[in-house]
């Protein structure tokens, strides 16, 4: 059991790192986010039916899932568009520092959707993570767009995990995947229709290059990242899987260093802001972990 714990656990990590990636591939590819969320949601879509098909899974489900299951798709939907435009007007580290913030949110979302109490600390420890983000503010405010996305993006990040932890009671990984990116991929087209450009013959033309980074985007970094992190969540709690995730700015930085060091040298207030908002959140995290074991410990 506690070595099925640890394989869960280590099988987190390699998705967190992963998504760390996507940061890098949203940085090389050319598109602009709506486009690029698009083709990701697309492609992904097409992947889960492939699999779904040869797997022989029913995904039937009750029109009232479909709709919980679409309005969770709409919600990454846009954190995927928010996420990526913060990188394009912005950089990688700026958008994953930002992105750290989401296990606070989950923090205030978690009481609302599993009827829990809000801890004290949780306040106090919200508090410093908008001290670092003040501080990240303060001395990058010349990308204040990017920031004001990423929070945003983050924001989106923590309410669609903590959604799936509810909707994995009734539901396998599978199932909601393919409900949540068929609506997603809905959702944008008609925007598009809407309110962008449409699907206009430049919109199909894409470079190699892009294509082949989409497809990764899509097939590793989604199809299999997304499956995959919603199954762990089956045996990880959803704050868990939101708290781990916030290695993703330490493991996307340094990747984001290394491909692009002109692009994402900061300043070293960036950092310090960066160090306190990560820092805070494992700290909540190992407090939690402690009170979970100090909670089984307790006759019943």
């Amino acid at each position: 059991m506690q070595n099925d714990s640890l394989k869960n656990y280590l099988h987190l990590h390699l998705l967190v790192f992963i998504a760390g990636f996507t940061a890098v591939l949203g940085e090389l590819i050319t598109i602009n986010a709506v486009s690029l969320v698009w083709y990701r949601m697309l492609m992904a879509t097409v992947l889960m039916f492939v699999y779904v098909y040869f797997a022989k899974i029913n995904i039937k489900i009750p029109p009232k899932s479909l709709l919980k299951l679409s309005f969770a798709g709409i919600i990454i939907a846009l954190h995927w568009i928010t996420f990526f435009e913060s990188i394009k007007v912005s950089n990688i580290s700026i958008t994953l520092a930002m992105f750290s913030t989401g296990a606070f949110f989950a923090s205030l979302l978690e009481p609302l959707i599993y009827k829990r109490k809000i801890i004290g600390y949780e306040i106090i420890f919200g508090l410093l993570i908008i001290v670092g983000v003040a501080i990240i503010t303060n001395s990058e405010f010349k990308y204040i767009n990017g920031i004001v996305l990423g929070i945003v993006s983050a924001f989106l990040s923590s309410t669609f995990a903590v959604l799936n932890g509810k909707f994995l009671e009734k539901h396998t990984a599978t199932v909601i995947s393919v409900y949540e990116f068929i609506s997603g991929v809905l959702f944008i087209s008609i925007f598009m229709l809407l309110f962008g450009e449409g699907f206009s013959k430049e919109f199909f033309n894409l470079s190699t290059s892009d294509f082949g980074y989409l497809f990764i985007l899509a097939s590793v970094c989604t199809a299999y990242a997304f499956i995959a992190s919603v199954y762990v969540m089956k045996y990880l709690s959803p704050y868990t899987v939101v708290l781990t995730y916030n290695l993703e700015p330490v493991y996307g930085i340094i990747l984001a260093l290394l491909f692009f060091p002109k692009n994402e040298m900061m300043s070293t207030s960036f950092y310090v802001g960066a160090f306190i908002i990560i820092s805070v959140v494992m700290l909540n995290g190992f407090l939690k972990q402690r009170k979970r074991r100090k909670a089984k410990k307790l006759p019943k």
